[in-house]
């Protein structure tokens, strides 16, 4: 079997697709949350910590400089404020998924309830007793 006939039928395979799919809505529905954590969500709390824009929070490690060449060399800092907003960020979106996925699974258990079996009847008993002693 040809290596491209192989990268073919892995390629094509069900799963493969619909991974592809999922990456690409995921990728969407990242975005979108993202837009809604830093456009909605981050705001307020910027007003409940004082009016501070939690994105450009930051440590400077070394101040800008000009060097002998006369270039200005940019100031070296810690940006703990873009931390915060991605775990943030991260938070709401695994929180999104997990009751996406607790939704989807409870929709899944009430599609599989078995039907009860009702009970025997003593004449399907009977055959049912027969039937063990012939496969005995």
């Amino acid at each position: 079997m040809t290596f491209f006939k192989q990268f073919k039928e892995f390629a094509v395979k069900g799963n493969v697709l619909d991974l592809a799919v999922g990456v690409i809505i995921g990728a969407a529905f990242g975005k979108i949350v993202s837009s809604f954590i830093s456009d909605v969500v981050m705001p307020p709390m910027g007003i409940l910590v004082g009016g501070v824009d939690v994105k450009h929070l930051s440590l400077v490690l070394k101040e800008a400089s000009i060097d002998a060449n006369g270039a200005v060399v940019e100031a070296v800092t810690l940006n703990y404020g873009m931390f915060i907003q991605n775990v943030v960020d991260f938070t709401f979106i695994a929180f999104v998924i997990f009751v996406a996925i607790k939704g989807i699974h409870t929709l899944k258990k009430k599609e599989e309830v078995p039907e009860e079996k009702p009970e025997a009847t003593p004449t399907e008993k009977l055959l049912e007793e027969i039937r063990d002693l012939l496969k005995k």
